[in-house]
């Protein structure tokens, strides 16, 4: 089977990193992670990509004249190490149209909670407020909206009444976990279609 280069965006932790990086370890995913790319040179993703021997890589978005320039010299770090397809793993930065260009149809982001509801930033927090009974995660294929492209799989987290965010939160993030590696497996045996919106999963 052919194996598919990855490259990774991450702003923090990178804990959705490590579970892709494990699941491909394993034989979970015909790919292999090439590039870890941070808008923060003290994000935890660079340790964890450089712990495991992949090339990480630490931009500073003030060195660069404007988005699209900065966008440019991402697009240019991923291509340099062949990645067929560009993960979001915690990403605290809208993607813009030149990095969508050039990789259209090839980003997919973990957004933690059930979408088109609570997009944009702490979305496990937003639910809890809300006093929803289910909560969840979703992997989607990233567009120019907030949190607005083609879902590929969504997992369900039941909110109970001792809940608080950060429990909530811990919860859904076992699931972001599980589902994230499974899209990306998806992906890399060629069993997503995208029609419009929806996106078909081949048997």
């Amino acid at each position: 089977m052919d194996i598919k280069n990855l490259g990774v965006l991450a702003s923090g932790r990178g804990s959705n990193l490590q579970s892709i990086m494990d699941a491909c370890a394993a034989g979970r995913i015909p790919a292999r992670v090439m590039v870890v790319i941070s808008d923060n040179a003290d994000a935890y993703a660079l340790e964890r990509a450089r712990y495991a021997g992949i090339d990480a890589v630490a931009l500073n978005t003030d060195d660069y004249i404007d988005k699209a320039e900065y966008e440019k010299h991402i697009a240019k770090i991923l291509q340099e190490h062949n990645v067929d397809l560009v993960c979001l793993a915690g990403y605290m930065r809208m993607v813009g149209p030149g990095l969508l260009e050039a990789y259209a149809g090839r980003i997919m982001n973990i957004h933690p909670a059930l979408l088109p509801a609570f997009p944009g930033l702490h979305g496990q927090e937003q639910a809890w407020r809300y006093g929803v009974k289910y909560s969840g995660c979703t992997v989607h294929f990233v567009d120019d909206g907030m949190d607005t492209g083609p879902i590929i799989l969504q997992a369900v987290v039941l909110v109970s009444d001792n809940d608080t965010a950060d429990t909530l939160a811990a919860r859904i993030l076992e699931q972001e976990h599980r589902i994230y590696p499974e899209a990306i497996n998806l992906y890399c045996t060629n069993k997503l279609v995208v029609e419009g919106r929806k996106v078909r999963i081949l048997a």
